[in-house]
């Protein structure tokens, strides 16, 4: 791989967040961040949060859709919806959830919000019109991550044989079925689906998988030295930007599937979000945010 860079001499902004700042989600050039019992919204122009939503125990990797945050909350086992404009929880959907320590993340697509409830194997959809649970999914058991793309659900299938195999499923949202399981690497957790592929985080070995949504087939595993737990997977400005605890940060090339950039020192694990032009990194054992420009990393 490349020689490690510092990642503090490449941010345009480091920012120290009390707490315990962790996941990520994106909204136009800002992101929201859980902390301790509440979630936060960040901009590059300020030092400290613009905004503060009290949420019991926020969990997993959120998303941003119809006009509101979509939040896991690990206390209770359910969903929020934060209205976005009036800063302010709009409803509380009771869902279960597949991880209750918080490693999963919510999708958005196909009008609906979409998250592992049940480590027995349950995609639970939800209506954001109504803000209740319209479909439960059969899929594999011990599946905890979800994102939406190429016309899809994806999801991660960690296994339960002690991180030793894997896969990612392929949920058509129009029949709410599962069309296509994918052999990865061992133990899939985190994923992330864009520039062109599925890619997931293996806690197995520490690698990445790259899963071509035209052939439902696994077409790469790049090794990254990503082992251990916690850790991200995101995509965007032509990259994959993959958060690590043994590596801080990996950018991967999706066409050569080569890696292009190592940034450091390790720093326990955190999340990473590409938002427009920037690149946003959080470390919740140092309780910092990194904020780098896209065009200098």
């Amino acid at each position: 791989m490349p020689n490690q860079v510092l990642i503090a001499e490449k941010a345009l902004a480091t920012l120290t967040v009390p707490g315990y700042v962790d996941f990520l989600a994106v909204e136009g050039r800002s992101i929201w961040a859980t902390n301790t019992d509440r979630v936060e919204k960040f901009t590059l122009d300020s030092v400290t949060p613009v905004a503060t939503v009290a949420v019991p125990s926020p969990c997993g990797a959120m998303v941003c859709a119809f006009g509101a945050l979509w939040v896991a909350g690990c206390k209770d086992k359910c969903v929020y919806r934060i209205d976005i404009r009036k800063c302010a929880i709009a409803a509380r959907i009771p869902t279960g959830l597949a991880d209750p320590t918080g490693e999963l993340s919510l999708a958005a697509g196909a009008g609906s919000i979409w998250v592992l409830s049940d480590v027995s194997g349950i995609l639970s959809r939800i209506d954001p019109q109504t803000n209740a649970v319209l479909a439960e999914i059969a899929v594999l058991p011990h599946s905890y991550c979800a994102d939406f793309a190429f016309g899809a659900v994806w999801i991660t299938n960690s296994g339960a044989d002690g991180l030793r195999t894997g896969s990612v499923q392929r949920i058509d949202p129009y029949t709410n079925r599962v069309v296509a399981t994918v052999p990865t690497g061992p133990g899939p957790r985190f994923l992330a689906a864009g520039e062109g592929a599925v890619w997931t985080l293996n806690w197995g070995d520490g690698s990445v998988s790259k899963v071509d949504p035209h052939t439902n087939r696994l077409v790469a595993t790049i090794p990254m030295g990503m082992t251990g737990g916690g850790g991200d997977i995101a995509t965007g400005a032509g990259r994959v930007w993959v958060r690590g605890t043994a590596v801080l940060l990996a950018a991967i090339d999706p066409v050569s599937n080569g890696v292009t950039a190592v940034y450091g020192p390790p720093e326990g694990s955190g999340a990473v979000r590409v938002a427009d032009d920037l690149l946003w990194v959080t470390a919740h054992d140092t309780k910092t945010i990194w904020v780098l420009s896209i065009g200098e990393t």
